[in-house]
């Protein structure tokens, strides 16, 4: 897939020759922000609902190893929404010098019912490039006020 010039340059290491094949990489259009995943299963696995979360293979590693980068793994919006399949974990963060296999933490959300069927070469969730930024902080005995102060969750309001 054509387009901008990247701002990163990744090293892909496919573990599973089957990726190629199920067309990875790829995005799924021209402007996603998120990189398809597979799920790299030798059969279908049935997540059961509200039961522990499984690792399932991404099938490659890679090498961001630039510092001010990283990755972030999530769900596929309608997978999500619509199935109940979420990340265990929320949110995977793959750091810059993590060279290790991509694992997808997957999770059931769904409260009842007969389980979410996941089968080999499924795109379960997304990987997302980002930058990082890592500020420079000074300790200090007290912070000046702000307008909205201390407030907490919800303090700003619904509307």
């Amino acid at each position: 897939m054509s387009g901008p010039t990247p701002d990163l340059a990744v090293d892909l290491h496919l573990l599973d020759p089957r990726l190629a094949g199920w067309g990875f990489p790829r995005w799924g259009s021209a402007g996603a922000a998120g990189l398809d995943l597979h799920a790299c299963l030798d059969a279908p696995l049935t997540l059961a609902p509200q039961g522990p979360a499984v690792l399932i293979p991404a099938g490659f590693a890679l090498a961001i190893r630039d510092p001010a980068w990283c990755a972030l793994v999530y769900p596929r919006s309608g997978l999500g929404h619509r199935d109940g399949l979420v990340l265990g974990n929320g949110v995977g963060v793959i750091d810059a010098d993590y060279t290790g296999p991509l694992m997808i933490s997957a999770w059931n959300r769904n409260p009842a019912g007969p389980g979410l069927v996941v089968g080999p070469g499924d795109r379960i969730a997304q990987l997302v490039f980002t930058r990082i930024t890592r500020p420079a902080f000074t300790v200090v005995d007290t912070l000046e006020a702000s307008e909205r102060g201390a407030g907490g969750f919800g303090s700003t309001g619904v509307r």
